[in-house]
């Protein structure tokens, strides 16, 4: 029989679903699984997102332009880029297959195989598997979960900085740990990209999720910076249309968007229906975003302080996006996450979570680490970590 390549055989897998096989065989067999292991809010798309949807009345769907539809085009710069404080030019923006394409072509625009590229860690997995399939090494840098994940003084950039070194990549708010990066330390970073001439690779898709009463502070804004920032966005979490799959990749540099217009036309166009949502999404009102962000920080409020009360638990208050990493006393959280999901169940309920050690570069780093989103009704919420606080006490590889 034919073997497969061993590039394909290495390739990471996906610690955010690797476990959904035991999870769906739960399911099979009646269990209710609370799902506080992914990104997928139960909170209503707009209105207006999916009645353009609804009123599409072509009768064939046919390819758009490489770049993504004008009207898309022209209406993210005028009508939500401006909005927020971003001056692009159209020309200066390219949607993508998600926010997932615009981190690949960020990273194989920037780099070759051996490249290096810094993150901080714990950063969203997906990162290393992008890493990995251009051949890119990325270095990463701790941050305390004491310290809320912040980042970290410009030595720990310095130390890690080499001549293969070539891009930042961030994530701000942060994907896993809910971390909220200030102006000062943005433009931090900025004067450290400008120093050694690195690109900035930064991932605002949770931009519009932010607790705090300081506003999110883009990197696209760092003085001086215009020719090293990549911006990645999706409007996955911002309007709830995860499935639509749009992102788009932003960058002032024009060597950039031209290289990223060739990889745009290799593989023709975005999605035609999740465009046409997205368009329609443009005109959502305030007050869906006001209304989301206040259920978020009572679902994030519940989710802390009930995380926090459970015996052995720690974690961080997050002031964005909408996950948060916790310190679990157990052995190893990818064995508990599986553990729950085969053995424990209470009314023949269970709760589902994700183990953050692949979150992690640092060997050994992480292995009692869960990301946990709080995604949920709060109703649903108490179950589940109810659940989660009994399970922990029955796992046979409890550490306390």
């Amino acid at each position: 029989m034919a073997n497969i390549s061993k590039t394909a055989q290495q390739m990471p897998a996906s610690a955010i679903r690797k476990l959904v096989p035991f999870a769906d065989a739960a399911k099979k067999e009646g269990v209710k699984v609370y799902h506080l292991n992914l990104g997928q809010p139960d909170i209503k798309s707009p209105k207006c997102a999916l009645d353009a949807i609804r009123n599409f009345n072509l009768d064939h769907v046919s390819y758009s332009h490489s770049a993504g539809l004008i009207q898309l085009r022209e209406g993210l710069v005028e009508k939500y880029y401006k909005k927020i404080g971003i001056d692009i030019e159209v020309s200066e923006l390219i949607v993508t297959v998600a926010g997932s394409e615009s981190v690949n072509l960020a990273l194989t625009i920037t780099c070759d195989p051996g490249d290096e590229v810094i993150v901080l860690e714990p950063f969203y997995t997906n990162y290393n598997t992008f890493a990995f399939m251009n051949g890119i090494t990325l270095k990463a840098i701790p941050t305390d979960m004491r310290a809320g994940f912040q980042v970290p003084p410009v030595e720990e950039f310095e130390k890690a900085i080499t001549d293969r070194t070539k891009a930042i990549l961030l994530c701000n708010p942060g994907n896993p740990t809910g971390t909220l990066y200030s102006k000062e330390s943005m433009l931090a970073i900025g004067e450290i990209a400008k120093k050694h001439d690195l690109f900035i690779l930064s991932d605002e898709v949770y931009r519009e999720f932010c607790y705090t009463d300081e506003p999110h502070f883009s990197a696209m804004n760092i003085p001086g910076a215009e020719q090293n920032v990549i911006l990645i966005d999706s409007v996955s979490k911002r309007y709830n249309l995860c499935g639509a799959r749009i992102g788009c990749i932003v960058s002032h540099n024009k060597e950039v968007m031209t290289a990223a217009m060739k990889y745009a036309q290799a593989r023709l166009c975005p999605p035609v229906i999740g465009q046409m949502a997205s368009i329609g999404a443009l005109d959502t009102p305030d007050d869906y975003f006001d209304a989301v962000k206040e259920e978020y920080i009572k679902r994030r409020d519940f989710m802390i302080e009930g995380l926090n009360r459970i015996e052995g638990v720690y974690t961080p208050l997050p002031m964005g996006a909408f996950y948060t990493i916790a310190e679990l006393p157990v052995d190893d959280t990818e064995k508990f996450a599986k553990w729950m999901l085969e053995n424990f169940r209470i009314d023949n309920e269970t709760t589902m979570v994700t183990p953050a050690a692949s979150f992690y570069k640092t060997p050994g780093k992480g292995k009692n680490h869960a990301r946990i989103a709080y995604v949920l009704e709060v109703d649903e919420m108490k179950k589940a970590l109810r659940i989660l606080e009994e399970g922990l006490k029955a796992y046979p590889g409890r550490t306390i």
